[in-house]
């Protein structure tokens, strides 16, 4: 492959990359109900993990038995003072909370940690509908007591969320 075909496929995925975000910008939001999760702190609902932002960052982790997610992990605790001077950011998982912090200390993540164990949340607001414990994130929004999810993306090797794919390629 020569470099001006290289060159030209950047060229048009950064395009791509532009119109996806101003789709996802458009994007209808829906209201979704009120979850429970355990922490080390005991039960907290999804409002709780707004804290004192009116936007919430959910980070769905498949745990600590998924290599990959560990990579989007470190990446994402990289960015994490940058994302919470404007929102609330929190990663989920199946796993209990003492799993998640031993596992968290291991890798020296900054995240606050909230355990979904496997339940509705996770059924309901999975990244790819009907499948369940899968990576990405997800953008909630608060309207008072009121909970909106306005967009999702699912991460995946070779994904945009993860910087460390194209150092590699």
């Amino acid at each position: 492959m020569s470099e001006q075909t290289i060159e030209e496929l950047e060229a048009e995925l950064y395009e791509k990359t532009l119109q996806l975000h101003e789709l996802k910008k458009q994007s209808a939001r829906r209201e979704v109900r009120d979850y429970k999760f355990n922490t080390l702190n005991g039960a907290v609902s999804l409002i709780d993990l707004f804290a004192e932002k009116d936007t919430l960052l959910m980070i769905h982790n498949m745990g600590q038995g998924c290599r990959y997610c560990m990579i989007w992990g470190d990446g994402i605790n990289g960015f994490l003072p940058h994302l919470e001077s404007t929102m609330s950011v929190v990663m989920v998982s199946k796993d209990d909370p003492q799993t998640q912090q031993r596992y968290a200390n291991s890798r020296q993540w900054r995240f606050r940690m909230a355990s979904h164990g496997g339940g509705d949340y996770i059924t309901e607001q999975s990244t790819q509908p009907g499948s369940g414990n899968m990576p990405g994130v997800v953008c909630y929004h608060r309207e008072g007591n009121r909970i909106f999810r306005s967009n999702s993306a699912s991460f995946g090797p070779g994904d945009l969320y993860c910087s460390i794919w194209n150092y590699l390629a």
